[in-house]
């Protein structure tokens, strides 16, 4: 009897709803870093004044359109799945990236959550592979969730032969 193929498709699963607050919270942080410090700038220095808040306003309104467009967007369109013979993500707005990580190819299963994540319920479920394209990430999974599906891919790994180089 013969393994099955490992073949690219289409992954099953969406992230968690609370992925989307989660993305646009990363959105309005990314945009406060520029927007702040010119608009300190621009209140404090008159002679630069328009100058400084020109481009303040400028990023502050993208930032927001962006904060609250985009994780819509990015929800329909990011998919996961975990099969006993690999690994599926699809990721990508204009660019779609899809991959597939064979289980005899991950070489390593971590779980990470930074502190905005953690405020969100939320953590990422990184598996790292003997790929020049780097590792492959779940981000926006349930704690819960992502902490089962380590100790799943950690299993299954372990199972499948093969040496992951």
């Amino acid at each position: 009897m013969t393994a099955p193929r490992t073949a690219l498709r289409p992954p099953r699963h969406r992230f968690d709803p609370r992925v989307k607050p989660w993305w646009r919270a990363q959105w309005l942080i990314t945009t406060a870093v520029p927007v702040v410090p010119l608009a300190v700038l621009g209140l404090l220095i008159a002679p630069a004044r328009t100058w400084l808040l020109l481009p303040a306003a400028a990023i502050l309104a993208l930032g927001l359109a962006a904060a609250f467009t985009m994780p819509a967007w990015w929800f329909r369109v990011h998919r996961w799945e975990v099969t006993d013979t690999a690994v599926y993500t699809l990721t990508g707005y204009f660019w779609r990236t899809w991959r597939v990580a064979p289980m005899s190819r991950i070489q390593t299963v971590d779980t990470t959550q930074g502190p905005v994540q953690r405020s969100f319920g939320l953590s990422t479920v990184v598996v790292t592979t003997a790929s020049s394209a780097g590792a492959v990430k779940l981000e926006g999974l349930d704690q819960d969730e992502a902490s089962a599906l380590a100790e799943r891919l950690t299993e299954l790994t372990d199972a499948t032969p093969g040496d992951a180089t």
